[in-house]
């Protein structure tokens, strides 16, 4: 599947659904879905995107899922059967992620602190440290466990799996994602 330009900005604005097995285990948190994601319906679905290839270098994944063209059952099941979820801080698409203000971020960590509150994860891995500073409004934070202000659930920032982050390789990526993983006994 392929999308033209013009096709991607008709889903500007756009939401997906939150997954959300249970139980829910580890909650994956990105900033907000991309305009490619919510024309495929499925997170992390840009090309280029490292969070599956991530995933599957841990070992968190069997096979390496390409959500492009949207989950296939056996990737669904993957995620699922693992306990593996993922939501976002704001929940409308857009083309970059420096197009959210700081106000939706904000309500974006509420609403995603009442989400944690109902579910209870063992694990949240927010995607993004310069969007965790802002949502939950701390400056100073860093890249690794955080105070969780949900009891029972461990928060950790990890970095974002954005081809626009230069700052970490697919390596560090999946080091971290897998460090999440075997906290909230996915590994």
């Amino acid at each position: 599947m392929g999308f033209i330009r013009a096709e991607l900005e008709s889903y500007r604005d756009a939401t997906i659904p939150d997954l959300l097995p249970e139980p829910l285990k580890l909650l994956f948190v990105g900033i907000n879905p991309g305009l490619w994601t919510a024309a495929a319906g499925a997170h992390f679905a840009r090309r280029g995107n490292r969070f599956y290839p991530a995933l599957h270098r841990a070992g968190i994944t069997d096979t390496l899922i390409d959500a492009s063209d949207g989950y296939r059952d056996s990737d669904l099941a993957q995620m699922v059967e693992r306990g593996i979820g993922i939501s976002n801080i704001v929940r409308r698409a857009t083309a970059r992620a420096d197009e959210l203000s700081r106000e939706e971020l904000r309500t974006g960590a509420v609403r995603l602190g009442q989400l944690v509150s109902e579910r209870k994860p063992s694990v949240v891995a927010v995607l993004g440290v310069t969007a965790y500073r802002t949502a939950f409004e701390a400056p100073k934070a860093a890249v690794g466990r955080q105070e969780s202000p949900w009891p029972g659930t461990q928060l950790f920032v990890a970095p974002n799996p954005s081809g626009l982050n230069a700052h970490s390789s697919l390596d560090d990526l999946a080091a971290a994602y897998g460090e999440v993983a075997r906290i909230a006994g996915v590994l």
